[in-house]
């Protein structure tokens, strides 16, 4: 019983009793000393975990439902043409790859089963003397025998003696069975019966003939080990990287998500909630540290940011480090029609997704060092351009490189560096020509889209079906590498207007059409005065940033955006390795552009030669300049029998736009004989 008067034993009256009631927890001195100590035997992160996730919490992949939460009742692999088909290409390609991993090894298999049916023999007739001799009952009567006990002994022995009696006889019918049976049915069995019986007995023997630890039959396909995250690890990295700590009020990281695997199956991932003061940035700047305490690769770490707070977000540990995974074969491989208007494939994420790029209404930025990638990824997006025949494709090439010479078969204009060379006598000017024919094409195009009625074009800009209809709104893509080399011309004048009309383009062309493809090494640091602005202008305002391996962050936030480094993004993280060389596409002019002949502003080429003057003249897509083009490519100068020959019926309009002819096969043969 507590009292407010004075104790004795304390004359200023404090009530020790009343302290302790009001105490919420009592600290055990002894383990807080151990635990800062590291002296405990069981640390703070020894606590055996459930397999299974504990009760709470929602899945961070949740699965597929209504808003009722009722589950489809045709799963989603098997809805729709295109899933169903690649479900059952999934399911043929594994059998397929199991049935010829086994028989490539079905030899040996062979030989493994005659050599441990063999021992099989052996061990079948040594269960069947143990069995008959009944031997594990002589530790009863070694027993009885020791305890002095006779009648026991004797009624054991009685009783083996007997059931050695009648298993003999069982064993003895089995073995006339076998001796007189087994001949009889191998000569009035059917061969086939007789082969069946035969392979049944081999392979039951061998079963029992083998060890356990080595099986006849190796699995053709293995599930990869992968290190396991647990609740627990992903603490100790935490803690481990300062980002809170376990015994502290209020510092303690909490998860916000129960921990399940990736909906792709390829890592681990779970909602983290930072303690109090704890910022995105702060776990950023530990980005190295968490993946230190998880004991895993940096690049095996993706932190994603949750908008609901700014001390949580989404941490999701790979299996396998994503860099080190081959994406595959580009399907572009394949040579056939592609549509401007559909998403582009450009290769997988980090948790092996395809990621697709819809290239219309955008421009793109790709940015990395040299030998990193960039014209490989450049190439890739124009070639998908190439293959829709409603596309004018327009490459300019500021470092001169033959990356893209085979595009001049497909290309409306082509541009190559800088200074007059053998490929181009005036490239400078001819730039000026090329960007003042994209210009006017805006603006045509936006006058022409004015003049259109609001039922034909109710949004005012280009559709899918209007760019089919009339010639002048097909979509352009105009392909700018090493752009930042016209920038930093030896006349100020020239620079200026390449650097007006870039910046006029970027800013109008996307709305009429125009798709702009940028690649640079050196994002920054270009120019001076107006130029330098209007550079960083047209940097700045593409919509997309693509970049790879850069050597520093400045670079990196040049090509992503000032902000991408808070976001997480920095290209000048990513590993170093060999570089990845670009490879030279192999393409055939493809089919003619529909109604290509009416477009504006295409002067005719001259004849190639007298014994072609009988043809109707064709377009010049892959020339240089229309009137120049023999000056500039001596090997057709010198070989005018080696120009690509023409395949009739190209001019026969929109209708062939999905139509594969010899020239679409031709081109499919070669990338599948550049690419095997």
């Amino acid at each position: 019983m507590t009292t407010n008067e004075p104790d004795r034993e304390h004359p200023n009256g404090f009530d020790w009793n009343k302290a302790e009631a009001d105490v919420a927890d009592v600290v055990d001195l002894d383990a807080a000393r151990a635990r800062r100590d590291g002296t405990s035997a069981a640390g703070h992160f020894d606590v055996a975990l459930d397999d299974e996730p504990q009760p709470g919490g929602v899945l961070v992949d949740a699965p597929p439902a209504d808003s009722k939460g009722r589950r489809p009742i045709i799963p989603t692999r098997l809805v729709g043409w295109q899933n169903f088909k690649a479900t059952l290409r999934d399911i043929a390609e594994d059998v397929l790859h199991r049935a010829g991993y086994h028989a490539v090894r079905a030899p040996w298999y062979g030989i493994q089963a005659g050599f441990w049916a063999s021992v099989g023999v052996f061990k079948l007739l040594g269960r069947q003397l143990r069995w008959w001799w009944l031997s594990e009952q002589y530790g009863l009567r070694q027993r009885a025998a020791d305890d002095n006990d006779p009648q026991t002994w004797y009624k054991l022995h009685r009783e083996v003696k007997a059931t050695r009696t009648w298993r003999g006889i069982v064993l003895a019918a089995e073995l006339v069975a076998v001796g007189v049976g087994g001949p009889v049915a191998y000569a009035l069995a059917p061969w086939w019966v007789v082969g069946l019986a035969a392979a049944g007995a081999v392979c039951g023997l061998a079963r029992l003939g083998h060890p356990e630890d080595k099986p006849i039959l190796r699995p053709a396909v293995v599930a990869g080990r992968y290190r396991r995250v647990n609740p627990d690890i992903i603490l100790r990295a935490y803690y481990a990287a300062g980002l809170g700590h376990p015994d502290k009020p209020h510092q303690q990281v909490t998860f916000g998500s129960t921990m399940s695997r990736d909906a792709t199956g390829s890592g681990s991932q779970v909602v983290i909630d930072l303690p109090y003061g704890k910022t995105w940035e702060d776990v950023l700047k530990a980005k190295g540290a968490v993946a230190s305490g998880l004991d895993v690769s940096v690049n095996q770490v993706f932190l994603t940011r949750d908008p609901s707070s700014h001390r949580r977000h989404v941490l999701f540990v790979a299996d396998r480090d994503p860099l080190a995974v081959p994406a595959g074969r580009t399907p572009l491989l394949d040579g056939k029609v592609r549509d401007i208007w559909a998403p582009a494939p450009l290769g997988l994420d980090e948790r092996g997704r395809k990621v697709e790029l819809l290239l219309m209404w955008i421009s793109v930025l790709v940015g990395a060092q040299p030998r990193k990638g960039k014209t490989f990824a450049t190439r890739l997006l124009a070639l998908y351009a190439a293959l829709d025949p409603y596309v004018r494709l327009i490459v300019v090439d500021g470092k001169m490189s033959p990356d893209w010479d085979k595009f001049r078969l497909v290309a409306h204009r082509m541009v190559f560096g800088t200074v007059p060379n053998s490929r181009d006598n005036d490239p400078v000017e001819h730039l000026l020509e090329v960007l003042r024919e994209v210009k006017a094409h805006i603006q045509e195009v936006n006058d022409f889209l004015a003049s259109l009625p609001t039922s034909e074009c109710p949004e005012g800009k280009i559709t899918r079906e209007l760019s089919r209809k009339y010639p002048q709104l097909r979509v352009w893509m105009l392909v700018m590498e090493e752009f930042q080399a016209y920038y930093e011309l030896d006349s100020q004048e020239i620079n200026k207007e390449i650097a007006a009309l870039l910046s006029f383009i970027m800013a109008v062309g996307p709305s009429a059409g125009v798709i702009l493809l940028s690649s640079s090494q050196k994002p920054g640091g270009i120019g001076a005065g107006d130029v330098g602005r209007l550079f960083n202008r047209f940097r700045d305002n593409h919509a997309v940033r693509f970049a790879l391996k850069c050597g520093n962050r400045i670079v990196s936030e040049a090509i992503l955006g000032g902000e991408a480094y808070s976001e997480g993004y920095d290209a000048s993280a990513l590993p170093n390795g060999p570089a990845v060389p670009g490879r030279r596409l192999p393409l055939r002019r493809h089919r003619r552009h529909p109604d290509r002949a009416d477009l504006p502003g295409r002067p005719r080429r001259r004849r190639a030669h007298p014994h072609r003057r009988a043809q109707a003249p064709r377009d010049g897509r892959h020339a240089v300049r229309r009137g120049d083009r023999r000056d500039h490519h001596p090997r057709h100068a010198r070989h005018p029998r080696r120009r690509p020959r023409r395949v009739p019926g190209r001019g026969e309009g929109p209708a062939l736009a999905g139509h594969r002819g010899p020239a679409r096969r031709a081109a499919a043969g070669a990338l599948r004989r550049y690419h095997p």
